[in-house]
């Protein structure tokens, strides 16, 4: 249907008219919009969403039953979910109008206290990695992993390969989202071995060559161990030409080696351990880099400047995507962005200070250290299975079949990762070791 101009009723943000879309499919060689999508008609939307109406009250009693069915667990998860304490500070705060807006965050008209929690928090990753350059706009430690490569690759234009290694041991999301960036860049993914759970720094320098643009290593490892030999892996990615890329976190790294210390050329991983706590989806992801590699970072950097009254005035400094320059010369095409979260974690950071933010650092490793200590003296227990210092979470070996061990946990209202059929997965924070103890009971009697 169109309105008496031609264009369409009912699409007001849709500029073109129904004839301007009849061309355009006439162009491309198909008879309807739906011919180009390659959708099951289990799932295509036949225009009727099937809600009954429903009011206020009812609804209200309709979702508490809902969410009365979740099994409220103690979680000991890890592997991407670390539970930290956020404090109600931050919720407070982040909840203002002046920050709450359905409008993007992240553009050059939005108010001066905006930018500057950005410009803050770009800070603050600059302190903790050690690398002059930081954004934040990276949705979460996966898609920020998948930029560092695509920006390995265009920094190697010209070389014979387009290969990427990441350790075996990574974990399962952030090396799917990886495939699918590098399936549309013609990259390819290589993988190495790990020994004892760290790096096996031999195999991998066997493996690195001249068809290598980047090598990807974590500390700590998605198994929570922590890497001990990372000027080592660097040293082999540039003895190849290729970028040093290392996944972290921002409290490991505020105990742990300096990335730009070891040689890492990028550094990635997730800041949403701080400021969301375990949000089951939501992260936000890190990225910082080398000053020499600034036109080559996705996404947006905020810049402090003057204004025409010598005041001191933050400004979008860097937009390097297709909305804003040329499309064949942007590095990414990321739309939304992360900025609220990372208003958030700027100011759970800021509310722990330097010396706080040490002390959760710390407890991540004597409180892992402890758990494992006293699994390891429970029957049928192994704890841990690497013989490596550990970074919030370990693996722990069971006689007993792992997913056996994490049904019965979980009757007893506990929540640990089965592995495969022998090894669980634990995790401690400060925000579930008071728990510790009830954790360990259950353990002894379930293993």
């Amino acid at each position: 249907m169109t309105a008496g101009n031609g264009r369409r009723v009912g699409s007001p943000y849709a500029p073109h008219t129904d004839a301007d879309e009849a061309d355009m499919l006439d162009a491309v060689g198909v008879d309807s919009v739906e011919d180009l999508f390659d959708i099951p008609e289990d799932v295509r939307f036949d225009d009727e969403f099937g809600i009954d109406p429903t009011g206020e009250r009812e609804l209200r009693q309709s979702l508490a039953d809902l969410f009365a069915r979740n099994e409220e667990l103690t979680e000991f998860l890890g592997r991407g979910h670390h539970a930290h304490y956020v404090p109600a500070l931050v919720d407070d705060l982040s909840r203002r109008s002046e920050f709450l807006t359905s409008y993007t965050q992240y553009q050059p008209e939005i108010a001066q206290g905006f930018l500057q929690v950005l410009f803050e928090y770009q800070s603050m990753l600059v302190e903790l990695t050690g690398l002059p350059v930081a954004n934040c706009s990276m949705y979460d430690a996966a898609t920020a992993l998948a930029e560092a490569a695509l920006l390995a690759n265009r920094l190697r234009r010209g070389a014979s390969g387009h290969r990427v290694l990441v350790p075996e041991h990574i974990h399962e999301g952030r090396l799917g989202v990886l495939e699918n960036y590098l399936d549309g860049a013609d990259m390819e993914i290589g993988e190495y071995p790990m020994d004892d759970g760290a790096v096996d720094v031999d195999a991998l320098s066997d493996l690195v060559d001249d068809e290598t643009v980047m090598v990807y290593a974590e500390s700590p490892t998605v198994r929570g161990v922590i890497e001990e030999r990372l000027a080592d892996i660097g040293d082999i990615a540039h003895e190849n030409d290729a970028l040093f890329c290392l996944g972290s976190d921002v409290v490991a790294l505020s105990l742990l080696q300096e990335p730009a210390s070891v040689g890492a050329d990028v550094v990635v991983g997730e800041a949403g351990a701080l400021g969301i706590g375990s949000a089951y989806g939501m992260g936000l992801g890190i990225f910082a880099t080398r000053e020499d590699f600034l036109r080559q970072v996705p996404g947006r950097l905020v810049g402090v400047s003057e204004d025409a009254e010598d005041m001191r005035a933050f400004t979008l400094t860097l937009q390097t995507r297709e909305q804003h320059i040329r499309k064949e010369r942007a590095t990414s095409n990321i739309c939304t962005n992360q900025a609220w979260v990372a208003l958030r974690t700027a100011m759970h950071i800021a509310w722990l200070g330097p010396d706080r933010l040490v002390d959760v650092a710390k407890d991540a490793v004597v409180n892992a250290r402890d758990l494992a200590e006293r699994l390891d003296d429970i029957s049928g227990v192994k704890a841990p299975v690497y013989d490596r210092h550990h970074f919030r979470e370990f693996v722990a070996y069971t006689d007993q079949p792992a997913p056996a061990i994490t049904n019965d946990l979980a009757g007893r209202g506990f929540a640990v990762h089965a592995l495969d059929d022998h090894h669980i997965q634990v995790c401690i924070t400060e925000a579930n070791a008071d728990a510790a103890d009830d954790l360990v009971a259950a353990f002894e009697e379930v293993a």
